[in-house]
């Protein structure tokens, strides 16, 4: 009889749960059984262990063998505890010391050869773990230097079985060059012991390149369009970008990200925990320390955007967008019920996901930006030229953008196509995507000198209530906002925005609180009518 643990990870989400894993070894026919909720393919780990331990030169137990993956409530799924069974199983017929794996959390896939191979969401796994106390896991090698980010914890990469029963028995540590790409054997494990680095050292090497960076210098013309990228970076609201085809909506889109501050050190990790669940972490970059960019195809499906799949849900759009820019370009072609599924989490900054096998709630706090064509041919404008679109055909394409979609929305700006003047212009290039950084990081940083002692980072996230309350404008400030909502103009929850919008313009202007013309300009962002404060000369003179 023999019996061992060792413990391993269950992700829900971007959430881990230590899972301890017991082996259990008695007399009797020899039988493989797996218990512990697990999905099917933990249940085919069997034979993965199986032939894993037998190639990597172990015996194999000739008895009845039990193994339990408790908690036995907790969903488990995927590959990634093939590792931890194994050395469950070696403890339990006392091929190692079952006392040195009681402690270890154990986490990847094992292939038939022994070799370990990598697995989803490292990072938030290994995070799970140490805040369960646990401060020495084993993973894949590729996926060391992730698993190094966090603090504290002494991570061991393997490359495969044969090298993990080594280091616990002791024994030479093999170099294994058969499993190495040709011409790079692989190293001794004792280098591959990598303690924690820190999550401040993990910086994304290329990303921050300023010759890959798209310059906002390149946009011809827009002037109006370019200051309200400027106040949506500023504040983190909403934009929606009106415009024929060829205006520049794209180019302004795809500039939004470079303008935005890098990430902080607790918006890193969130973001790649989501993108290490999803399995989309470029190889030696594990750490984002940029704002992601997601712009989905316009097929996309509403589990596609918002988050699904059979079995655990994974990730979608708006939360691999998460604390970055999700761009909806040809937003009017979009399914409009997977519009409208972003309608949630535009409000509460996260996802909530229910499906059989439990319930998801994944973070998805993101900048959106829609981009539309205002009819089909995309020739229309006010005065209808060139357009050979039906008025009911062009009311229908427009319809397609629900009004409590665009009710979420900050910022709404028409496009106009780009003058023959400005796009031929020597030596008038507008600013570039350095200078208007500046002055977006000099704004958030004014914000968030206001808002310390609270729970909120932009001025896009407090509730208008503290706005009225806390901070409140200048006496007189909202007469024409108020007017409009009488009007019926603005709803309630467009005051509120019109207010936000107002904060950021002042935050930008490096006023002390919003006066009469940062709401002017926040009503004409919001409603599209010339309110007599030029956006060119207000938003960030």
């Amino acid at each position: 009889m023999g019996f061992a643990r060792a413990c391993s990870v269950a992700l829900v989400g971007v959430d881990g749960v230590v899972v301890e894993v017991q082996a259990d070894l008695e007399p009797g026919v020899a039988a493989f059984t797996l218990v512990g909720l697990p999905d099917k393919t933990l249940v085919e780990s069997r034979d993965r262990v199986r032939a894993a331990v037998v190639n990597s030169g172990a015996a194999w137990p000739q008895k009845k063998l039990t193994v339990g993956l408790s908690p036995a409530s907790v969903p488990k799924s995927g590959a990634g505890f093939d590792l931890a069974v194994a050395a469950a199983v070696l403890g339990a017929a006392e091929v190692v010391d079952p006392g040195t794996i009681a402690d270890l959390v154990l986490i990847g896939e094992l292939g038939l050869d022994g070799r370990v191979r990598p697995v989803r969401g490292i990072l938030p796994a290994v995070l799970a773990a140490a805040e369960a106390g646990y401060r020495q896991v084993v993973v894949p090698q590729q996926c060391a230097s992730e698993a190094a980010l966090v603090p504290d914890v002494s991570v061991l990469g393997v490359r495969s079985l044969r090298q993990l029963i080594a280091v616990l028995t002791g024994g030479e540590v093999p170099e294994e060059e058969h499993l190495g790409p040709p011409g790079r054997p692989d190293p001794m494990l004792a280098g591959l012991v990598l303690p924690g680095a820190g999550l401040g050292t993990g910086i994304t090497p290329g990303r921050g390149d300023s010759a890959d960076v798209p310059d906002l210098a390149d946009v011809a013309g827009q002037h109006g369009a370019r200051r309200a990228l400027e106040v949506a970076a500023a504040g983190g609201h909403h934009l929606f970008l009106s415009g024929p085809p060829g205006a520049g909506k794209t180019m302004l889109a795809e500039r939004l990200p470079w303008i935005l501050p890098p990430l902080g050190r607790r918006e890193s990790v969130e973001v790649t925990a989501v993108h290490s669940v999803a399995g989309i972490l470029p190889p030696g970059e594990p750490l984002v320390s940029r704002p992601p960019y997601c712009a989905p195809h316009h097929s996309a499906t509403m589990q596609s955007l918002v988050g699904g799949g059979n079995g655990v849900p994974r990730p979608g759009a708006v939360s691999l967008a998460h604390r970055g820019v999700l761009f909806l370009d040809e937003a009017a072609e979009f399914h409009g019920r997977a519009l409208d599924a972003l309608r949630q989490p535009l409000e509460s900054g996260h996802v909530v996901i229910a499906r059989a096998a439990g319930v998801v709630r994944l973070p998805a706090r993101f900048l959106m930006v829609l981009a539309a064509n205002p009819c089909p041919c995309g020739r229309h404008t006010l005065q209808g030229q060139g357009c050979e679109c039906p008025a009911s055909v062009i009311r229908r394409y427009q319809a397609r953008l629900s009004g409590p979609l665009l009710d979420r929305v900050d910022l709404r700006v028409a496009v106009e196509p780009v003058t023959r003047s400005d796009l031929l212009r020597q030596g008038g290039r507008g600013e570039s995507t350095a200078v208007v950084a500046d002055r977006v990081r000099e704004a958030r940083e004014r914000a968030a000198s206001r808002l310390a002692d609270t729970p909120w980072l932009l001025n896009s996230e407090v509730p208008g209530q503290e706005l009225r309350t806390r901070w409140p404008v200048d006496p007189g400030a909202l007469g024409q906002a108020e007017r409009d909502l009488e009007r019926g103009m603005l709803s309630a929850r467009g005051l509120d925005r019109v207010l936000r919008v107002a904060w950021t313009v002042a935050d930008l202007r490096g006023r002390d609180r919003p006066a009469a013309p940062d709401v002017a300009v926040a009503l004409e962002l919001r409603t599209g009518i010339a309110r007599g404060a030029a956006l060119e000369t207000g938003a960030a003179a």
